[in-house]
């Protein structure tokens, strides 16, 4: 360069020092770490805590409720009474019961034949069995001791009672009035116990016994 180029040359001017910038974060941590300065880091070894979905934890409480109310609801249907439906049997058989022991306790010999009739259609089983086995050797009897029997309900209960096996015993104190053709008529009480099957026609004797004088006595303290 010659003297004359070195006097022309305009002096470069001094350029401002940039200001130093802060570094910028490398990681979306270390973004988090600033904006959130409080935030207390996880101690070392602990294990990630994990985030619980409450749609599923509200689904899993809704599925453990039903349950417990099923399995509730089922032993309370079982063990809870039955109420107007057994009571509703219960005097059904009891009314039953009742009417055949009048019927198998009244007995006309000179309308003999009805009165067999009526202690055929009260029956069943063994009982049955029995007076259509015996029918004409007894008619013949009541015929020839020219009797006529009525009886009388005093009192009738049930002492037990099966709904689902359809089965049930029932005592009954009846008075029972027996007229001769030819004499005076006598009265006196009687306590039998019967045993109800239910039929497809209802509830019918399946036996029927007179109760020993000592357990009636029994039954009434």
């Amino acid at each position: 360069m010659t003297a004359t180029e070195s006097e022309s040359a305009e002096p470069v001017p001094e350029t401002e020092p940039v200001p130093e910038t802060e570094p910028v974060p490398e990681t979306v941590d270390e973004v988090g770490a600033e904006v959130s300065p409080e935030a207390n880091p996880a101690p070392e070894g602990a294990a990630p805590t994990r985030r619980v979905d409450p749609v599923r934890l509200t689904a899993i409480v809704l599925l453990a409720a039903s349950v417990l109310f099923a399995a509730f609801g089922g032993w309370y249907w079982l063990s809870a009474p039955r109420g107007s439906s057994d009571a509703g049997v219960r005097d059904q058989a009891l009314r039953s019961g009742e009417q055949a022991v009048l019927n198998f306790n009244t007995l006309d010999y000179r309308h003999v034949g009805t009165g067999m009739n009526l202690w055929l259609q009260s029956s069943t089983g063994s009982l049955h069995a029995s007076i259509v086995a015996g029918k004409t050797a007894f008619e013949q009897q009541i015929v020839k001791a020219q009797t006529t029997t009525s009886a009388r309900i005093l009192d009738a209960a049930l002492t037990s009672l099966n709904v689902q096996s359809g089965r049930a015993v029932i005592i009954v104190a009846i008075q029972l009035t027996v007229t001769p053709a030819h004499g005076v008529a006598s009265t006196k009480q009687s306590r039998l116990e019967g045993t109800l099957a239910r039929t497809a026609s209802g509830w019918k004797l399946s036996g029927l016994s007179q109760v020993p004088v000592q357990a009636a006595a029994g039954g009434q303290r």
